[in-house]
């Protein structure tokens, strides 16, 4: 069964843009992990507006050779280059994850992150902390509900102070 893992820079109090929509506190001087898990990811799961931010990129969408899933209610059609997910789409995931293919990487944003973990749908964490405590900003996890439990399967210190952290999620079924 493919996972969902969920995949980014977080600053130390949890957010993961500044106040302002701002990510330029990210590091972006090396790798960091990112080939390595790129090479067992064949989907990608956006929110409309982190879609949107990474069509702002220099030459578009870098995992634009990823099939891409934009989750969003307010766009009326999809796009050549991503298929839109509306509604209730919780057995269409489902769908996904038992189908054959590699990893499927949970992009962002906020709001379908707390809606894919509170439906129990995502299988890992793998956190990007940056040295950063930014005060204010977009929270990742403000939208649960619930207590999510979480067991630590690696940990990895740079020498720029970003420690990234793997967590697998325990399902509520216990699985």
């Amino acid at each position: 069964m493919r996972k969902i893992i969920l995949g980014l820079a977080i600053s130390l109090d949890g957010m993961i843009e500044g106040p302002n929509g701002e990510y330029d506190w990210c590091f972006s001087d090396q790798d960091y992990g990112m080939k390595d898990f790129l090479k067992n990811i064949d989907a990608v799961f956006y929110g409309r507006k982190s879609y949107e931010l990474m069509m702002k990129w220099d030459g578009g969408n870098p995992f634009g050779k990823k099939q891409s899933y934009v989750f969003s209610n307010t766009w009326k059609k999809g796009g050549d280059d991503f298929d839109l997910m509306q509604g209730d789409v919780i057995d269409a995931v489902r769908k996904m994850k038992s189908s054959k293919g590699k990893n499927i990487w949970l992009f962002g944003g906020a709001s379908l992150t707390a809606f894919l973990i509170g439906a129990d749908l995502v299988d890992e964490l793998w956190l990007s902390v940056h040295p950063i405590v930014l005060g204010e900003g977009k929270s990742l996890f403000s939208g649960l509900r619930e207590r999510v439990k979480l067991e630590l399967l690696e940990n990895k210190p740079y020498e720029t102070g970003l420690v990234s952290l793997r967590y697998q999620v325990v399902h509520k079924g216990g699985s």
